[in-house]
């Protein structure tokens, strides 16, 4: 038995020693990212006219973390050139979604808040879905690039609505985590002028028609996700610059009508998030409507146990989002 033992401990010694062999299975795959040019990805701005970038864009950095084939976990960083990733139905019921994941401004998660989407919202629900790859703060002096991108992204997906069988009336966002952050800024601020308009494009209306917020981050104060804030705002923002990102004090009654979902022991982002900014939209008359799970944690996305009590909350955002389509659509 001791011979038996003795292996197993000192491999789990080794591993404890070098951490990178945790990740192995961490590996580049810029190759999974449909072509630029293709059907299914479209650029959100002509090549070379990005507001506020110079100089060639890089290619992005695309990483797969899992070594599960059926469970995908890639994210994306080093976006110049932000696009979207289309994934339509076979039968649009001619809503849309801008999907935002997350990645705490350091990355953009691509399959649980993104691919993994698709055969509850797509296939089931008829719901054409459109990932954004969105700038990222890092090297960046322009801290509304996101936001930008969010606006220019909703403009093009309503601009195009014809074309994809769409209602440009039933345009929502639906943003994860820190790109729930940047949906709340959209949706609280899509008339910002944030970038110089360019085209046709650019006189359509950013509104979003609904949102859709999962364990997002809302307040840059006292209960911040610190490594958003810090990335967003440097390591010591000014009171300020906290007001200024803190999406509770920028509710307006103007503004979409709000789906919020979080798990009260998410250890990552507090619950506290979602409830300071639905107080915000009640005080401001805003529809919201808000599901707390008491277990979930952060990030789940739709990967979570069938028999788990969150696990509800896709059959609910679309049963949600049919209540907010028109009464000639229902």
């Amino acid at each position: 038995m001791r011979r038996a033992v003795l292996p197993v401990l000192l491999a789990c010694l080794w591993l404890a020693a070098s951490p990178s062999l945790l990740h192995a299975a961490a590996r580049s795959v810029p190759a999974t990212e449909p072509a630029a040019g293709s059907a299914d990805r479209l650029a959100l701005w002509p090549a070379g006219q990005v507001p506020g970038e110079t100089g060639p864009a890089r290619t992005p950095h695309v990483i797969e973390r899992s070594g599960d084939a059926p469970l995908p976990d890639r994210y994306i960083d080093d976006v110049d050139a932000p696009y979207l990733v289309a994934y339509r139905p076979r039968h649009p019921n001619g809503s849309a979604l801008l999907v935002i994941p997350g990645g705490g401004y350091q990355r953009i998660v691509l399959d649980k808040e993104g691919t993994a989407l698709v055969p509850a919202f797509v296939d089931q629900g008829g719901v054409t879905l459109f990932v954004l790859r969105y700038r990222l703060p890092a090297g960046r002096a322009d801290r509304q690039a996101a936001l930008a991108d969010a606006q220019r992204a909703l403009r093009l997906i309503r601009a195009g609505a014809t074309r994809w069988q769409l209602d440009p009336k039933r345009i929502g966002v639906m943003g994860f985590s820190a790109g729930g952050h940047v949906a709340a800024r959209l949706s609280t601020g899509f008339d910002l002028p944030v970038y110089p308009p360019a085209d046709a494009i650019d006189r359509q209306s950013a509104r979003p028609d609904m949102a859709l917020l999962l364990y997002p981050v809302i307040d840059m104060g006292a209960h911040a996700h610190s490594g958003s804030r810090t990335r967003l705002l440097g390591e010591h923002p000014q009171a300020a610059q906290v007001a200024q990102f803190s999406m509770q004090d920028h509710v307006r009654p103007d503004q979409p009508p709000t789906f919020l979902v979080h798990a009260q022991d998410d250890a990552v982002v507090s619950v506290h998030n979602s409830l300071v900014y639905y107080q915000a939209m009640s005080r401001a008359g805003v529809a919201a409507e808000m599901h707390l799970f008491p277990q979930g944690g952060h990030g789940f996305g739709v990967r979570m146990p069938a028999t788990s009590t969150v696990a509800q909350w896709p059959a609910l955002a679309l049963r949600w989002m049919q209540a907010q389509a028109p009464e000639a659509a229902r």
